[in-house]
């Protein structure tokens, strides 16, 4: 193991040089533990995160093996459909000698595809039924709502696309929630959503879903994020083999699957999850205070424990390797990076990462899951949601970071909603908008959003009904507009647009909020009825061409169309053209597209001049187009030339001049790019 004693992003960040020695340490601790966990490089990490092939309950050549790590116990009995739920000598499992690890070795005809079972745990001074921690299939009686682990052993799905490379410039991610992707008042399943929601996406032009609430959770209304059972998908949704098809038919299509992966935190329960297994809160949680989230209430994992990490990070290695996700969506990153899980904290100088309240451990873990996950799979997507803006979070482990390949751009749907909230649209800042939109770290990419679930949810609002509120009911029919409606579909617009025409990685959307879907999302519980009317997406709103639905769907479709038709644009750097606050007129340039905003509400300009390579310019896309909901006021079919200027002949420019009406923005290219030329705005879709 080689020692570092300097590391590459201080070198790309010279403020970080008074921390230097921390950034090392971190880096030197992450290949002190790898080191160990993988016997001095004589195996692979991949090699140790194999627990899920030793633990659980798997079918041999001879019959059964199930094995449990559980120190803690003094007895365990498999208690099930095939022993009439009775504690029985031939089930009884026995301690494997020197470990904290219990086993039973049954022949072929002790239990069968589909029975029901758990563990009867017995401890000093206690005992009780457990889910096995390992378990891959766990069910929820419909009457009882008791959740049982299920013996699962059918044939081995047959995977039509065995290999899969995503697509990544730019990553444009579809986050969705299997359970409520359907208009049915009901949980939608696996297979409805590859039949009737994938298509759409694909349709759409998104090349990644960033799919919610896999991991088996008691509670429907957590979104999934209060797990139980790490290895198991959730059975609400359909079996495992109809979320392996799911996958199957997005590669068969061209799109990556990233799994929203919990593993900052894991639900409280005892019976159904980890929190007291077998008579030790803390065998997977830190001890004291820092045993439960203050916030979340829930259970804080131990990263500290290498029988932790091992089931952690076999965790990451069993979802690619079993299901062929694509990477994953770490939440929580930033409850996990502090002591205080980042609650109540600032964070307003590099110092504030570096006072020692981080959780060593924890950063060790998220650097191992990293190497780990590009270990099997050197394509994976990995992504933090992580919000305090830790230094070096994406940066290369190499280089002192921690390896994500992308960090979630926070502060945007911030900034969006604080705007709408607080300034009148004749305050908005050009140059605050831009400002917030290239607000990253050099050597780190991001996930650019305007908004996710989180906006989405009961108690807070998405960026329509913030724009528009009860008149979306009642004026979003087409002709019945009222002004407030038109300024929220002109904002809308504009709003997606800029934050995707800056990305420096990828962009991302939460299902139904690119056409504007009108309803918060609340899950059943016992204060609605347990209804699952808000509990759905309403694709038959924006299937209604008689509503204002479908021009915003449009609109989103040929955004990316657009973004996509420019080669490599993660490539291309963000040139501003030009700003001015008083105008609220904002220009840049990537590549061979000019993006030119008017975020003024009451003033439209005529021949408003840009300074740009001198030639011919088509628009590529039009937020005023009357196909997008606008009030075509430009005519998009004329070329625009430039003005010549004798002060500006040697740089090769020359003035554009365009009509600019408010609330609007134009993309346009040069003429003579290789680049498909998007129709928008010239014909109907």
């Amino acid at each position: 193991m080689a020692i570092v004693k300097h590391i590459g992003i201080v070198a790309n960040d010279p403020y970080l040089e008074p921390y230097e020695d921390a950034i090392v340490g971190r880096h030197n601790h992450a290949l002190w533990k790898m080191d160990q966990l993988t016997q001095g490089g004589t195996k692979s990490l991949a090699d140790f995160a194999s627990g899920y092939d030793y633990y659980g309950l798997h079918r041999t050549k001879h019959g059964w093996m199930f094995r449990e790590w559980a120190p803690n116990a003094t007895d365990i009995y498999l208690v099930g459909d095939f022993n009439g739920w009775q504690e029985k000598e031939e089930y009884r499992c026995h301690r494997v000698e020197g470990t904290g690890n219990w086993e039973i070795n049954l022949p072929q005809n002790a239990m069968k595809h589909g029975d029901l079972f758990k563990m009867h745990v017995k401890w000093n001074g206690g005992q009780g039924e457990r889910i096995p921690a390992w378990a891959t299939r766990v069910v929820q009686d419909e009457q009882t709502k008791i959740f049982s682990a299920q013996v699962w052993a059918p044939t081995p799905y047959r995977w039509k696309k065995r290999k899969f490379i995503p697509k990544k410039d730019p990553l444009l991610i579809y986050e969705c929630h299997i359970g409520m992707a359907q208009d049915a008042e009901k949980v939608g399943t696996y297979t409805e959503f590859k039949d009737n929601v994938l298509p759409r996406i694909v349709k759409d032009g998104y090349n990644a879903i960033q799919v919610m609430a896999i991991q088996e959770h008691p509670y429907y209304g957590s979104f999934g994020y209060h797990v139980s059972s790490f290895f198991a998908p959730s059975s609400r949704f359909g079996t495992p083999e109809e979320l392996k098809a799911l996958i199957d038919a997005a590669h068969e299509q061209g799109v990556a699957v990233i799994m929203d992966i919990v593993h900052s935190h894991a639900v409280k329960n005892e019976v159904e999850g980890l929190g007291n297994l077998a008579g030790d809160p803390n065998q997977y949680f830190y001890p004291g205070d820092r045993h439960e989230h203050p916030a979340w209430d829930s259970l804080c994992f131990d990263y500290g424990k290498d029988d932790v990490i091992h089931f952690l990070l076999s965790n990451c290695k069993y979802w690619i390797e079993e299901f062929h996700f694509d990477g994953f969506r770490f939440d929580g990153v930033t409850s996990m990076l502090y002591y205080s899980h980042g609650l109540g904290e600032a964070f307003c100088n590099y110092g504030d990462y570096f006072n020692g309240h981080e959780d060593d451990n924890a950063i060790c873990y998220l650097t191992m899951a990293n190497k780990l996950v590009h270990e099997i799979n050197p394509n994976a997507i990995t992504i933090a949601e992580e919000v305090s803006g830790m230094p070096g979070l994406a940066a290369k482990f190499e280089d002192g970071g921690y390896g994500f390949d992308y960090r979630l751009a926070m502060n945007i749907p911030d900034f969006w909603i604080k705007i709408i909230k607080e300034e009148r649209d004749e305050e908005w800042k050009t140059s605050s908008i831009f400002w917030e939109m290239k607000n990253r770290r050099a050597d780190e990419k991001t996930i650019s959003y305007c908004e996710s679930h989180d906006q989405a949810l009961v108690g807070d609002k998405t960026i329509i009904f913030r724009l528009i509120d009860a008149d979306m009911y009642w004026h979003f029919k087409h002709g019945d507009e009222t002004n407030l409606v038109n300024r929220g579909i002109a904002l809308h617009k504009m709003i997606r647009l800029v934050t995707l025409a800056a990305i420096n990685g990828g962009y991302l959307n939460f299902m139904g909020n690119e056409f504007g879907h009108p309803e918060w999302i609340d899950f059943p519980r016992e204060g609605n009825g347990w209804s699952y009317k808000y509990a759905r997406r309403q694709w038959n709103l924006v299937d209604n061409k008689d509503l204002d639905y479908h021009f915003l769907g449009d609109f989103d479709r040929e955004m990316l169309n657009v973004v996509k038709s420019e080669k490599a644009f993660n490539l291309t750097p963000v040139q501003e053209i030009w700003h001015n606050d008083d105008d609220q007129v904002l220009a840049f340039e990537r590549g061979s597209l000019l993006f030119v905003f008017n975020f003024s509400p009451t003033n439209s300009y005529t021949d408003y001049g840009f300074l740009v390579k001198d030639g011919e310019y088509d628009v590529m896309l039009n937020t005023d187009a009357k196909i997008f909901g606008g009030n075509g006021l430009a005519d998009d079919s004329v070329p625009h030339l430039t003005n010549f200027d004798p002060l500006y002949e040697k740089d090769g420019k020359g003035w554009l001049k365009l009509y600019l009406p408010a609330r609007s923005a134009v993309v346009l290219r040069k003429k003579g790019d290789k680049s498909p030329k998007n129709r928008t705005g010239r014909k109907k879709i």
